[in-house]
């Protein structure tokens, strides 16, 4: 994978907005020592986490085009692999 598809990454799922960044509160919160981070910053749309070392993970949501759902964008330079994990428990858009 790229360096620029790792530190920024994209999905798109069924859930509010509201309750993915509630998800992700809870999800880099209660990740091993290693790999978990504390509530940062957040505001309508985002919540930004701080790491090991000062590392910086923010997660933010937005309607997806046409009303599909939400559109949830994550970035970071470390915690790509957990932003991938994260994703992969999101519940995907239906095909309609």
């Amino acid at each position: 994978m790229a360096i620029s598809q790792r530190t920024l990454q994209e999905t798109t799922t069924n859930l509010s907005g509201d309750d993915v960044l509630a998800r992700a509160k809870s999800f880099f919160a209660n990740r091993p020592s290693l790999y978990s981070t504390f509530l940062d910053m957040e505001g309508p749309g985002f919540a930004s986490f701080r790491g090991q070392g000062g590392e910086e993970l923010i997660i933010a949501v937005v309607p997806a085009d046409a009303g599909a759902g939400t559109r949830v964008t994550g970035s970071s330079y470390l915690f790509d692999m957990q932003i991938s994990r994260f994703f992969s428990t999101l519940p995907p858009v239906s095909a309609s």
